[in-house]
């Protein structure tokens, strides 16, 4: 993964609340093997009418929010399944950071593992993001994790929490995989002694 350390960008208002992760990432887009191409059906059933035409009351759909990399949402978002194409999807739309009061568990911690920065607020605060996306000539803010704060012009800046342990692989682009092999002479030592001890398990 890429280190991440600041999103600066357009912040783009859902104000939503209970975003599942089927809404986020339809099922018919879980039979796709690659991450690739999951931006088609983001917030599928939202972006368009029935008629398959872009919604364009939907705020996702406007202009001034197009190229968005920080989404800004109602509480409990990414509820429901498991399923890892929903942080996929936001991926492959260009967010690299989802702000709310409130994640789904699983979808929480499926963010860490693909480089997209989840930031918890109050709802205070959150309100005032959605008022700075909606309202501003600029809507651009950045999301500091070295710092733990979201900077937005004219606004004292925002201070949140990132656990340690997530921090620091986001910091240093680092997955679990690559987490393990940073300790791979010590995990071949240990096979060379535990094969000279035990060698009947090789045998």
């Amino acid at each position: 993964m890429q280190p991440l350390r600041t999103v600066t960008g357009i912040s783009a208002p859902l104000r939503l609340i209970n975003i599942d992760t089927d809404m986020i990432s339809p099922k018919q887009y879980l039979k796709k093997v690659s991450r690739e191409g999951l931006a088609e059906g983001f917030m599928l059933e939202r972006r368009f009418d029935k008629n398959g035409r872009p919604d364009p009351e939907f705020s996702l759909n406007q202009p001034r929010y197009q190229g968005a990399s920080v989404l800004i949402a109602g509480d409990n978002f990414g509820c429901g399944s498991s399923r890892e194409q929903a942080p996929w999807a936001l991926l492959d739309a260009g967010y690299r950071c989802v702000i709310s009061t409130s994640f789904g568990d699983i979808f929480h911690n499926n963010c860490f593992k693909n480089a997209l920065l989840p930031v918890r607020v109050t709802p205070e605060q959150l309100e005032l993001l959605f008022t700075h996306a909606e309202t501003a000539a600029d809507p651009r803010l950045t999301i500091d994790l070295e710092a733990q704060e979201i900077r937005l012009a004219g606004h004292p800046a925002i201070s949140f929490t990132v656990d340690a342990y997530q921090r620091r692989l986001l910091l240093q682009g680092l997955d679990e995989v690559s987490l393990t092999e940073q300790r791979s002479a010590l995990i071949d030592n240990f096979e060379i002694r535990r094969r000279a001890a035990c060698p009947w398990i090789f045998a």
